[in-house]
């Protein structure tokens, strides 16, 4: 079973910068494919990004594609999403999710067998 803990969600205005970071813990991180995905009120969740193994594969949903990075420190256990260029249609509670396999899809949240607890992102107008 892998642990999941998400920290850096907070309040920023339109425009601003937040950097998420999700710390694991219970697997070799280099093993996992890490992947981040949000939910708004009244929204079902849907992805954000995802990153594979080695680093060398990324996918992005099409709205956070050129204002958001999904990279991973192996190292350190740590996979980041730095978040650009703000909207408020980015508020939402963020989750980190982890797969000890290689994705197919990577944006499948069915694809996903562990997930943290989640951090509010609100970006006010």
């Amino acid at each position: 079973q892998v642990q999941l803990e998400e920290s850096g969600g907070g309040l920023v205005q339109a425009g601003g910068s937040l950097r998420l970071s999700c710390a694991a813990s219970g697997r070799t991180f280099s093993s996992l494919s890490m992947g981040w995905f949000r939910q708004a009120p009244g929204r079902e969740r849907e992805f954000v990004a995802a990153i594979g193994r080695n680093s060398g594969r990324t996918r992005y949903e099409d709205s956070v594609k050129g204002r958001f990075i999904i990279s991973r420190d192996n190292a350190k256990n740590t996979v980041y999403l730095q978040m650009n260029s703000l909207k408020p249609e980015d508020t939402a509670v963020y989750y980190c999710a982890a797969a000890e396999w290689v994705l197919a899809t990577m944006s499948a949240s069915s694809e996903y067998g562990s997930w943290g607890q989640g951090t509010q992102v609100t970006v006010s107008s």
